[in-house]
């Protein structure tokens, strides 16, 4: 008996394991205008031939190591995730009034968020284990938006997740516009994303005509995906570790149906 239970333990355990990756990564340095910008991208050096791209977009904090952890959660997936920036090379903030200043700085003008955006697209693309054709991009809180309005704007992506992000916005999409698959993945007890927000973007991706799913997660926090999100000293962020397992393997199961 323990020998067999001890067997199906060891199958459960393999099953669970990213099986045979081999997860390599590299530091990149990019630009868009004159601004130095800073990217992390991580794939499985195991696998053979080219396979899909996913951006991902930062929270608010800046390009840190939440963001490259996802990256290289992505690798391990079976994707080559490339962790971009859109604030500038070594901006990285640990304090929200910080954080604020840098969301304020990329937001003002809306084309240079979409050249940042758009200027690590282009570096996921040139990446020789990339399938040019299959690109998606994630984002966590502010990135979260970010990805979105991409949607919204009709980026040519097959999927947009995005994790405790805001889903306000003062350019709803328009009838036709939205071409990549939308996943919002929020907090039931999020302060930033309150349910009047959430049921507001279900009737504009609803009147856009929007492939779009909503899930919530009951009890969860804004930042429920980031381990350190208890560190920044803000009552309304908290980690929560069954949210974050649940919301990416819906991710998983959505690059499955459009990849």
């Amino acid at each position: 008996m323990h020998a067999r239970y001890g067997l199906a333990m060891a199958a459960v355990l393999l099953s669970q394991s990213p099986g045979n990756a081999n997860v390599k990564t590299r530091e990149l340095e990019y630009r868009q205008g004159e601004t130095v910008l800073q990217g992390f991208i991580a794939w499985d050096d195991a696998a053979r031939g080219k396979r899909s791209g996913v951006l991902v977009v930062h929270e608010w904090w800046g390009h840190n190591e939440h963001a490259r952890n996802q990256a290289r959660r992505l690798a391990e997936a079976g994707y080559v995730g490339l962790a971009l920036d859109m604030f500038g090379k070594g901006k990285v903030a640990t304090h929200p009034q910080d954080a604020q200043a840098f969301v304020n700085e990329v937001t003002k003008d809306p084309a240079v968020l979409a050249a940042r955006f758009n200027a690590a697209l282009e570096q996921l693309k040139r990446d020789p284990h990339v399938d040019t054709t299959r690109i998606a991009a994630i984002g966590y809180c502010f990135g979260g938006a970010v990805v979105l309005d991409m949607a919204r704007a009709g980026a040519p992506l097959a999927a947009v997740v995005t994790f405790h992000g805001a889903l306000a916005t003062k350019t709803p999409a328009q009838p036709g516009k939205v071409k990549a698959r939308v996943l919002v993945l929020t907090g039931g007890a999020d302060p930033f994303v309150p349910p009047e927000q959430v049921e507001a973007f279900k009737r504009e991706m609803q009147a856009a005509g929007g492939r779009f799913e909503v899930i919530s997660y009951p009890g969860a926090k804004h930042g429920f995906t980031n381990p350190d999100a208890a560190k920044y000293g803000m009552p309304q962020l908290a980690y929560d570790a069954d949210a974050d397992r649940q919301s990416w393997t819906a991710m998983l199961k959505l690059f499955n149906e459009v990849f």
